[in-house]
């Protein structure tokens, strides 16, 4: 799947008159120096709004699938296509939604930035309308070899079998290591909280540093396409680690705080060294 993203640019370098003027502020010789300006105020909560809805979907794009060398394109689940299309297209409603707000109010914007960039405010900078200026594709494109190769040219086709084999399993490799990283950081940050103290206190941490491990197993048990029998054991390892664990008993009892510390360290350990000298998989689809 390829997800894209179509949204109106906030910033702007300076023409080149303005870049000379700039450089002549500080005695500068123009091809050594680099300016732009910033089109209005991307913190307004009207825009806020839209790029939230940016922010979402791609968190639950990336939440529902697994890295692919093709650059801009992620491997998903077959049976989950559906869903993601819902999920997607929900998230195109917010957006037309949200744009809609935010265009009752681009004019209001626009005069501020007049005000606040002064010389440098150019209204063809801004767009008369913003119904083209923010939107949301996804396609599902072929990866594989085309089959009219195999008639036209089938020592091509075969090389052109070869190069998709070869980018399944260098997603297989991208795949294993993004969960080890994940979990990595995961074990980090908690045995981090876990240990030692700031200013003699015991160090605080949130739920979350729980409850992500959670939605961590739940996704990699959605998503794991079972190439890695180390990986597979380790991440089952840190769920007995962490399983039942309730963040408010590791607050108070140091005794649990100091076993889960070392249980985590040795996961950790083992994950350390689990991508090193992998031997080559080759993937059946």
């Amino acid at each position: 799947m390829k997800l894209t993203f179509h949204w109106l640019g906030t910033k702007k370098s300076l023409n080149s008159e303005q870049m000379s003027r700039a450089a002549d502020a500080f005695d500068a010789e123009r091809k050594f120096l680099s300016a732009g300006k910033k089109l209005f105020d991307t913190g307004d909560p009207d825009f806020r709004r839209v790029t939230a809805v940016k922010s979402q979907a791609m968190t639950f794009y990336k939440s529902v699938s697994l890295p692919f060398p093709e650059p801009g394109f992620r491997l998903i689940r077959q049976d989950q296509v559906d869903t993601i299309h819902e999920r997607m297209q929900a998230f195109r409603e917010e957006l037309a939604i949200a744009v809609q707000q935010l265009e009752m109010r681009f004019s209001e914007l626009t005069m501020e930035a007049r005000d606040r960039l002064g010389d440098l405010f150019d209204p063809s900078d801004y767009p008369t309308t913003l119904s083209d200026s923010f939107e949301i594709e996804w396609t599902f494109p072929m990866v594989e070899a085309p089959e009219y190769l195999r008639r036209l040219n089938p020592e091509l086709y075969q090389q052109e079998c070869d190069r998709v084999r070869a980018q399944f399993d260098e997603a297989v490799r991208l795949a294993e290591a993004a969960f080890v990283e994940e979990l990595g950081k995961l074990i980090d940050h908690l045995a981090e909280r876990l240990s030692g103290s700031t200013d003699g206190k015991v160090k605080v941490f949130r739920d979350t540093a729980i409850s992500n491990f959670t939605n961590f197993f739940e996704r990699f048990q959605a998503l794991n396409i079972g190439s890695n029998a180390d990986l597979d054991a380790l991440v089952d390892r840190a769920r007995n680690v962490v399983s039942g664990v309730d963040p408010q008993a590791l607050r108070s009892s140091n005794e649990l705080r100091d076993r889960i510390t070392n249980q985590l360290s040795s996961v950790q350990a083992s994950l350390d060294g689990l991508m090193v000298d992998r031997p080559r998989r080759n993937i059946i689809r």
